[in-house]
């Protein structure tokens, strides 16, 4: 998934993983910390959600740490010289 997909679904998940409940002014709703892909109206919510959402959540973070290890190229070194 590309970064701008994600930005495509971070707008689309303005409401609560778990219930539903849409963000407005008075809920906030949180990012999933290590996935970025689901958003949560409390810690009951999140702890409520994660037995669905826990292979999913493993998986897409995975993929952000290869991401970020890949994201910048390696110093090209000559062993050889």
């Amino acid at each position: 998934m590309s970064s701008a997909d994600l930005e495509a679904v971070d707008d689309m998940m303005m409401c609560c993983a778990s219930c539903g409940t849409a963000a407005n002014d008075d809920i906030k709703l949180k990012k999933c910390t290590a996935c970025h892909l689901v958003r949560y109206c409390s810690v009951k919510c999140q702890k409520e959600h994660r037995p669905q959402h826990k292979k999913e959540c493993k998986k897409r973070a995975a993929e952000l740490h290869d991401e970020l290890l890949f994201k910048f190229k390696q110093p090209e070194s000559n062993h050889w010289d």
